[in-house]
C-alpha cells in the first residue's frame, strides 16, 4: 500500500478475495488493518452480505474508510441498497 501511495494512488480499493463473492461477511479487522496502514481513503469489498456488515463498518469511517463496494448482496437481495445507504449516512 505505500508503495501505491508513494506511486501517487489518491484512495485504494481493497478486496478482500477470500470473502469477495462468497456473501459470508466482512474481514473487519483486516478491512482494519489496511485502513490503519493507509494514509489515503480506502473503499472496502469482498464478504459484503447484510446491512449488519454496513454497521460493523461504519466506525472505520473515521479512520479513513471512505465507502465500500456490495454488488453481489444488491443483486442476491440479502442487502437493501437504500437501506445500506441510510446506514452509512447515519
Amino acid at each position: 500500500m505505500k508503495r501505491v501511495e508513494r506511486l501517487g494512488a489518491r484512495r485504494i480499493i481493497f478486496t478482500d478475495i477470500a470473502q469477495d463473492g462468497t456473501l459470508e461477511g466482512v474481514n473487519v479487522p483486516r478491512i482494519r488493518e489496511i485502513v490503519e496502514a493507509s494514509s489515503v481513503p480506502v473503499i472496502a469489498a469482498g464478504g459484503v452480505t447484510t446491512i449488519r456488515d454496513i454497521v460493523a463498518l461504519k466506525p472505520l469511517e473515521r479512520m479513513g474508510l471512505e465507502g465500500v463496494i456490495a454488488g453481489k448482496a444488491i443483486y442476491a437481495g440479502t442487502l437493501d441498497l437504500k437501506e445500506a445507504l441510510g446506514a452509512a449516512a447515519g
